[in-house]
């Protein structure tokens, strides 16, 4: 190979094609089609998103948060970590948490499920995904009609767990608690969780 063609080599790598989105945007079933797509890939507004690796914290209150939902989650309901949820066409978030209607799982080859499905998203805010977390996410999941969104923050190295609730006339979220040290709720179903223990974990 000449001098000219390494430098050309190095300068215009090959690239995948998933890099140069569709007329349009992409679709939700896209992602299951696009070869070597990084993991945890979400689709926003037609636009593939990627996830930076995920700090101890977040690790850490997303287990904790798992064992507790699925301890205090009725026979009726099950609990998803890193799964997507199709909210539309151009739509396929991936919360970091969900819970879902039991009815919803089919097999163990599912790559995600309908907004239909999940009764309750969670989001822990991550630096990189902050305004997504914040503002975008919760307002698809408000659309979509999903009743329930959990937002959690680092606060002071502790984790706050804000909880909303669909409003169904303005289809959009309110807040009905913010949760330091303890978080308590009775719905979708009675929990209740030391949000301290994530120091233990």
């Amino acid at each position: 190979m000449t001098a000219e063609a390494v430098i050309e080599e190095m300068t215009h790598p090959s690239l995948p094609d998933w890099v140069f989105p569709p007329p349009g945007g992409f679709v939700a079933e896209d992602l299951d089609h696009i070869p070597d797509l990084p993991a945890h890939t979400e689709l926003i507004d037609g636009s593939l998103v990627f996830v930076s690796p995920q700090a101890s914290f977040h690790a850490l209150i997303v287990d904790l948060l798992v064992v507790a939902l699925r301890q205090a989650a009725p026979k009726d309901f099950r609990v998803r970590r890193e799964m997507s949820v199709i909210l539309g066409p151009s739509q396929r978030p991936e919360p970091d948490l969900m819970v879902i209607k039991a009815e919803a799982v089919r097999d163990d080859d599912e790559t995600f499920y309908e907004a239909r499905d999940v009764v309750l998203a969670i989001e822990v805010v991550s630096p990189e995904s902050k305004d997504r977390d914040r503002h975008r996410k919760p307002q698809l999941y408000a659309e979509a009609a999903i009743q329930h969104f959990w937002r959690i923050e680092k606060i002071a190295g502790k984790p706050v767990v804000y909880v909303y609730e669909l409003d169904p006339a303005s289809n959009a979220y309110v807040i009905t608690g913010i949760h330091h040290d303890f978080l308590k709720v009775s719905v979708p179903f009675e929990l209740a969780i030391d949000l301290a223990e994530v120091d233990q974990l």
